[in-house]
């Protein structure tokens, strides 16, 4: 899912996610996993990429 006004997209692995942990990169990119599966990815200003 993309939300233009706050210019963000949301990749979801798995319905609901459930993430328990949030891994913040040098890149704007939030990796969200359960245990050791990657469940979602947020990527901020997603339109500069």
């Amino acid at each position: 899912d993309y939300d233009k006004e706050a210019d963000v997209l949301y990749l979801s692995f798995r319905k609901p996610q459930r993430a328990r942990k949030t891994i913040e990169t040098d890149h704007d990119v939030l990796i969200r996993t359960d245990g050791d599966l990657i469940v979602g990815i947020t990527i901020l200003n997603a339109s500069t990429r």
